[in-house]
């Protein structure tokens, strides 16, 4: 059975919906300026409705990008991970928080743990990878965690530690 289109019981024709989305989205307008946009264009509507699209619809609509986007990404040659961690607290107790950040600076995957162990990087470059594949390279801090979950999961080779090799300047 195909799935139902999640425009079926609209009036309004699913391009006029994912323009009026897409303005609010993609630029910095206001509610009002996209009912203003579309109103020069002829189409009727209220910066409620636009509101009302957006809430239902923009989730869609960024999960399409995101997925064209990382499709795109793994067809580069450089698709490049760089893998870290920080300290957070929740609720007044210490967490870690794990995020892989491509080479162009969107983040891909976040992931909050208790612990700064083998499981936990395991758990996370596992779920990375099953969402946005395997990368060419993934640049690591030298946390002996990922080291070792990497060793576990036999990509070892695609991590690289530090920064590159600089030149001394004598």
């Amino acid at each position: 059975m195909p799935k139902p289109s999640p425009f079926r019981y609209f009036k309004t024709s699913p391009e006029i919906i994912r323009l009026a989305v897409m303005l609010y989205i993609r630029f910095p307008l206001s509610l009002r300026n996209v009912e203003d946009l579309l109103h020069e264009r002829g189409i009727e509507i209220s910066h409620e409705t636009v509101r009302f699209w957006w809430n239902r619809f923009g989730p869609m609509f960024a999960g399409e990008i995101r997925r064209r986007r990382v499709e795109r990404m793994r067809s580069s040659q450089h698709w490049r991970w760089h893998l870290d961690e920080m300290f957070v607290k929740i609720n007044g107790e210490l967490h870690y928080l794990w995020r892989a950040v491509d080479h162009e600076g969107e983040v891909l995957e976040s992931f909050v743990t208790k612990r700064r162990d083998r499981k936990a990087a395991l758990k996370f470059l596992k779920k990375a990878m099953r969402r946005h594949g395997s990368p060419e390279v993934m640049v690591t801090d030298r946390l002996r965690s990922y080291g070792a979950a990497l060793r576990t999961m036999g990509a070892s080779d695609l991590q690289e530690t530090g920064r590159p090799c600089q030149k001394k300047l004598l």
